[in-house]
């Protein structure tokens, strides 16, 4: 028998938002961007807006690719969206155990980042502080993490495709904002006077627990994706 379930969540959201949040990629790019900013000795005010242009890039590119993904899986067919569901289930279990692995074996066999060539670029764009280099390093990072790294959003984007509404809509709207808090917090704190070098150092030291929190989160959103798919838990 079917368990009726209205998901996800605002704790659901909010949880698997703010572990998203600690992004190696979008957060090493804002340090190395304040970085730069600070060796070319641009002012705070500068570097609050060029920060805050990265960030609402990235926040933005991020909402869009959401929107759209939500869009797609709204127009599939029920009985064929069933089993996307349980591909992206399965995906992102397979996901959450690389993200453990990494927590034990840093380093070594497959891993969920953003290519080594990629990364690169990455780093390249974000010594050029420009307003149209800013927009687009923050589009551009968005863009190549979301496939690499953004299995938590995937999940979130399936859930919601299966019932979506205003409220869905709200509640993708808030996963953006949270998932950008910690960059906003970064930047507010550094333009405040916070070393940089102490963000470059948790960001660090942080690392493995994240991606044993976040791996933990995946294995459990896909099997929820999983139980959905299969009709065991049914929107109500």
């Amino acid at each position: 028998m079917a368990v009726e379930a209205y998901l996800p969540t605002l704790g659901t959201i909010v949880v698997t938002a703010l572990i998203d949040s600690i992004n190696p990629c979008a957060i090493g790019v804002l340090i190395l961007m304040i970085t730069v900013m600070l060796g070319k000795k641009k002012s705070t005010k500068d570097m609050l807006i060029f920060g805050g242009l990265y960030i609402a890039a990235v926040a933005t590119t991020y909402f869009l690719a959401g929107l759209g993904l939500i869009y797609f899986l709204s127009q599939v067919p029920l009985y064929v969206a069933e089993y996307i569901s349980i591909a992206v289930g399965l995906f992102i279990m397979v996901a959450g155990i690389l993200e453990i692995k990494d927590f034990f074996w840093y380093g070594k066999g497959f891993s969920l980042q953003i290519p080594y060539g990629l990364s690169k670029k990455i780093d390249q764009y974000a010594q050029t502080v420009t307003v149209p280099g800013v927009i687009f390093l923050g589009a551009f990072v968005a863009a190549v993490e979301l496939p690499c790294t953004g299995a938590p959003y995937l999940a979130i984007i399936t859930l919601l495709s299966q019932y979506f509404d205003f409220t869905a809509l709200m509640l993708l709207v808030l996963y953006n904002i949270l998932f950008v808090a910690p960059l906003i917090v970064i930047l507010l704190a550094v333009a405040a006077g916070k070393s940089v070098a102490g963000f470059k150092k948790w960001k660090q030291e942080g690392r493995g627990f994240m991606r044993l929190c976040i791996g933990l989160l995946l294995i459990a959103m896909g099997w929820l994706l999983i139980l959905i798919a299969n009709g065991t838990i049914n929107f109500g």
